[in-house]
């Protein structure tokens, strides 16, 4: 199977402006760019198609760039619901500084910065030089700007497709770069983009534009969002356990179209997590293969075992193979119970509802059902204090097999 086939069949192409991209991407080294502008200090899983879309390009011949728009940063990019809030430049410059920090340690790309070749352009310039080639009449037929219509759209939004046409000129000018890949809501940038080139350098340059379908989840609302929040590649603002946990409780009707689009698994393995999907869907090797590949490709192996030793340390109820920090971050997944320090174990099971009555804890406690921290006890007299915590103020209580609850003591007032 050809590149652009596998792209297809992956689902990554939801548009091109020419027939030639196929034969273009299938036979020649193209340069090509992705571009986003630095509206936060971390890309997000969203962001993570996108990326391995250059990846993949790479690996067949093409040179990828990637595009951290500090010029078009200040200005945002036209969104449905409304105006961009201004980011100010100290906040745009840290956010710069991290992104390209990980986009060069995750992927090594070839990096530009778009402020580099805006910020000594006079308004005159930008007027004469190229404002003047663009009709308003064809800028407001652009999707993204069409939604805003109504609701009203400032200036300065309305000349982003300017100024990202800008770039697209620009890197063919100085780096050859033909072709330039986004998401379909890029669609209208992108083909402004080469109409510039075509009016600057001539109407037979060989440039092109590709979008992908936007990754969505099952009800149509945008992938990436947890019910903590945004899932981010910084492993300080997502931990690797987090991501992994994020992925695992992909919905069936998903997890196919995810391991086309986030992984590098082959047809013949993807194809056999779908035979599996249907004929054993319990055992979720389809959402596992998923989680295990994208946090071992941002993470590494030490990544993907800190998740796995998370996970199953949950699932077990025991701690003892994790170190402190995985220990606390095992304990925040967890719902939390605060119990003063001091009392007896079975005042702890009541008053944590763990148990409805003191005889009730005690006959779970000596019949041997209660364990803390891994451990069985059987003494519903224990006084229970910080010392038996597993780490910091935090106590890990099992009933049965499958109930646990983490027990936050707090200092008793009395």
């Amino acid at each position: 199977m050809k590149l652009f086939d596998e792209l297809k069949w992956r689902g990554l192409i939801d548009n091109v402006t020419s027939p030639d991209v196929e034969d273009a991407i299938n036979n020649e080294h193209l340069t090509f760019y992705i571009g986003t502008d630095p509206t936060a200090d971390s890309l997000h899983i969203g962001h993570y198609s996108s990326l391995l879309m250059a990846k993949r390009l790479q690996m067949h011949g093409h040179h990828p760039i990637m595009l951290v728009g500090g010029a078009t940063g200040f200005i945002g990019d036209p969104k449905a619901t409304g105006e961009r809030n201004m980011l100010t430049p100290e906040v745009l410059q840290k956010n710069y500084d991290a992104l390209h920090e990980q986009i060069s340690n995750l992927w090594g790309f070839d990096m530009v910065n778009n402020l580099d070749w805006t910020k000594d352009i006079t308004i005159i310039d930008f007027l004469r030089d190229y404002g003047k080639l663009f009709n308003v009449n064809y800028m407001i037929n652009k999707e993204t700007v069409k939604k805003r219509l109504d609701s009203g759209i400032s200036y300065t939004e309305f000349s982003y497709m300017i100024l990202q046409s800008l770039d697209f000129y620009t890197l063919y000018k100085t780096r050859n770069c033909t072709m330039q890949i986004g998401g379909q809501d890029q669609w209208g940038n992108i083909t402004s983009g080469l109409e510039l080139i075509r009016k600057k350098c001539g109407a037979d340059v060989k440039c092109y534009g590709l979008t992908m379908p936007l990754i969505t989840k099952a009800d149509g609302t945008k992938f990436g969002k947890s019910e903590t929040g945004t899932v981010w590649l910084d492993p300080r603002k997502t931990s690797p356990y987090e991501l992994y946990q994020f992925l695992f409780n992909t919905e069936d009707s998903k997890v196919i179209e995810y391991l086309k689009k986030l992984t590098f698994l082959s047809i013949d393995e993807i194809n056999a997590l779908e035979v599996s999907l249907k004929e054993e869907p319990h055992k979720r090797e389809a959402q596992k293969a998923l989680a295990a590949n994208v946090v071992k490709d941002l993470h590494g192996e030490q990544g993907l075992d800190s998740a796995l030793k998370i996970t199953n340390a949950l699932f077990r109820g025991s701690f003892s193979e994790l170190n402190e920090e995985q220990k606390l971050e095992a304990v925040a997944q967890m719902d939390q119970i605060n119990c003063p320090c001091g009392l007896l174990l079975e005042d702890v099971l009541v008053q944590t509802h763990i148990a409805s009555s003191k005889r009730e804890a005690r006959e779970w406690i000596k019949g041997n059902s209660i364990a803390i921290n891994g451990t069985k006890v059987t003494d519903p007299l224990m006084k229970i204090c910080i010392e038996k915590c597993c780490v910091k103020d935090y106590m890990i209580l099992k009933r049965g097999k499958k109930n646990y609850y983490c027990v936050k003591l707090e200092e008793s007032d009395q």
